[in-house]
């Protein structure tokens, strides 16, 4: 016995052709694929422009990072320039302090001569007036007892007149 086959309609497959054609031809009218592909389109768009935003962000992170690096390297720069400018500063308020010193001791030292000069000098007067007046009392009474001892003594009288040219 053969088995026959089923018509053409009668087989199950031809159903299952037309059933899945239908389907299809329904998923085509009801606009399934072109929804479908705007639908992936619009995904693929957002995530090219939330990838864009991305690279947008990190250029704009990469500028401000160079920024701050660039203003921390100025500000390292500025401050190693302040701390060269504040030594060097006070190398030269060192020296200035020094020579001040030097010149208020010289100026100093030189008051101290000019004083010492000063004593000396007077006291050199000083002593030079007590001798005088030493000198002068001591030959008046060598004269008086020369004129008490002679009556006119014509060197004493020129001895006398010179001692008081002398004194002045």
């Amino acid at each position: 016995m053969e088995h026959a086959e089923p018509s053409f309609w009668a087989n199950p497959e031809t159903w299952v052709r037309i059933g899945l054609g239908c389907f299809f031809l329904l998923l085509i009218v009801m606009k399934v694929p072109q929804k479908l592909w705007a639908s992936l389109a619009d995904t693929g768009n957002a995530v090219r422009a939330e990838l864009d935003e991305a690279v947008r962000i990190r250029q704009e992170a990469q500028a401000l990072l160079n920024q701050i690096k660039a203003e921390r390297l100025a500000a390292e720069q500025k401050a190693k320039d302040l701390i060269v400018f504040a030594e060097e500063e006070a190398q030269r308020l060192a020296t200035e302090a020094k020579a001040n010193l030097d010149e208020s001791i010289k100026r100093r030292q030189a008051q101290a001569e000019a004083k010492i000069a000063q004593a000396e000098a007077k006291a050199a007067a000083e002593v030079k007036a007590a001798a005088a007046d030493l000198a002068a009392g001591l030959a008046e009474t060598i004269l008086l007892d020369r004129v008490a001892g002679l009556k006119a003594d014509p060197l004493v009288d020129q001895a006398i007149a010179q001692v008081g040219s002398r004194l002045s």
